[in-house]
């Protein structure tokens, strides 16, 4: 009898032990069934081209690019000023959340260098800013603002861009227009495209501007043109948004970097402004940026505070510290802001310096094209007019890794280097 309840307790968990196995093979299969429709997204264009360059085995392969700066050794650098806020953080402050809007000094310190170091819409407390992750962070918590609270407007994004730009307003589900802004035969600005675009489009249109060093194509407005497209702009009712990744990264002079801005307060627009301190500071794991929108008065700009902080709050709930203790440190110690001025000014030097050496070697190899669009542009990229082919044979016969729109991040150019990439370019581009 004993022998008999024992197989029969044992048939029973053997058939519970079949079951839960049974269970397990549909569940699997019915998850599977449920992310089966998922396809492989497509390699990020810039991404991508760091992933291939790492899988090349050949000792004579070049990366340009990558949209971070890089020394003559062509290695990653940590500005100085950046290693003494990290000393002085270092335990001795505490890592606590910071508030949905982030660091308030931060924030202060990045309203100075975007407005102005005594700029009166500071003092009247009518900017709502708040931290956010680097300039893409902010673009993205603009464009989830502009679309929670005008439904009904659109934005309108330069031909060409950086590729997450249209990323980011497409997931905020905000429409996208593009205007004319580059000239592929004089790679240079297409002026007079650019002034029909903002023309013709509705008033009170929202546009998508780069406030200095224009990614991918390193071509700026002067000064003149500025005032001119603000002039419009004011004529049209039109809302300016700048996305400024490379103050003082471009000229040197955060100053003169900031200069569109400037002359469209000057002009009484109100506008929006992503900053970033990836290029400028180096901190480009950290992501350290600030969004701010300039509002008619303080009460308006606190509502406006209010919601932007209300929608980060789903996203991130708060932004990161360690990188706003750096930012904030050096902004506010005369002596740290010094030294970072004297280094942001450095690495514009020797991008500027790497444009001057590309285009004498070029020229120097007697090429019969006209290379001045090099030195013309401004920043850590050049637009240089090759095609997807011709990018293709630099990579496939020269290991040379670049975006297949032509961009060359100058930051990769150094003096090891810059003689072979001219030569590799003017091998595929001599014949057409």
């Amino acid at each position: 009898m004993a022998m008999s309840s024992s197989r029969s307790a044992a048939a029973i968990r053997g058939r519970r032990v079949g079951a839960l196995a049974r269970a397990r093979r549909h569940a699997t299969r019915a998850m599977a069934s449920l992310f089966g429709h998922v396809e492989p997204a497509p390699k990020d264009p810039i991404l991508g081209v760091t992933e291939a360059f790492l899988a090349d085995p050949s000792p004579d392969k070049v990366n340009v690019g990558v949209g971070a700066y890089r020394d003559d050794n062509g290695k990653p650098v940590v500005l100085e000023c950046v290693r003494e806020a990290e000393r002085r953080i270092a335990g001795n402050l505490n890592m606590e959340y910071l508030p949905m809007g982030g660091s308030i000094k931060m924030i202060e310190e990045s309203l100075k260098l975007a407005y102005g170091e005594d700029s009166d819409f500071i003092k009247d407390k009518r900017i709502a800013a708040v931290q956010a992750l680097s300039g893409t962070g902010a673009c993205r918590l603009f464009a989830d603002f502009q679309r929670r609270f005008l439904p009904n407007s659109q934005i309108y994004i330069p031909t060409p861009t950086w590729s997450n730009h249209h990323n980011i307003w497409r997931d905020a589900q905000v429409p996208q227009r593009t205007f004319t802004y580059y000239h592929p035969e004089s790679r240079g600005l297409d002026f007079a495209g650019l002034m029909d675009d903002i023309k013709n489009a509705p008033n009170g249109s929202f546009f998508l501007l780069h406030a200095c060093a224009h990614n991918p194509t390193g071509v700026d407005p002067t000064e003149e043109q500025w005032r001119e497209i603000s002039y419009q702009f004011k004529i049209k009712n039109h809302f300016p948004f700048f996305d400024m990744a490379y103050q003082g990264f471009a000229s040197g002079d955060p100053e003169r970097d900031a200069k569109a801005i400037r002359i469209f307060l000057e002009d009484g627009h109100q506008i929006g402004c992503a900053q970033s301190y990836a290029k400028n500071m180096g901190l480009y794991g950290q992501r350290a940026g600030c969004l701010s929108i300039l509002c008619e008065d303080e009460m308006q700009a606190v509502s406006v505070k209010s919601q932007l902080q209300q929608i980060a709050r789903p996203m991130y709930s708060n932004p990161p510290v360690h990188g706003a203790l750096v930012v904030s440190i050096i902004l506010n110690d005369p002596e740290l802001k010094s030294l970072w001025l004297k280094e942001v000014k450095g690495m514009a030097d020797r991008i500027i310096g790497m444009r001057k050496a590309l285009w004498e070697n070029l020229e120097g190899l007697g090429s019969p094209l006209s290379w001045d669009h090099i030195t013309n542009q401004i920043g850590m990229f050049c637009y240089s007019g090759m095609t997807p082919e011709q990018v293709d044979r630099l990579t496939n016969e020269y290991h040379i890794y670049m975006t297949r729109n032509g961009r060359i991040s100058m930051a990769g150019v150094t003096t090891g280097n810059v003689a072979y990439l001219a030569n590799a370019i003017h091998e595929v581009t001599k014949t057409k």
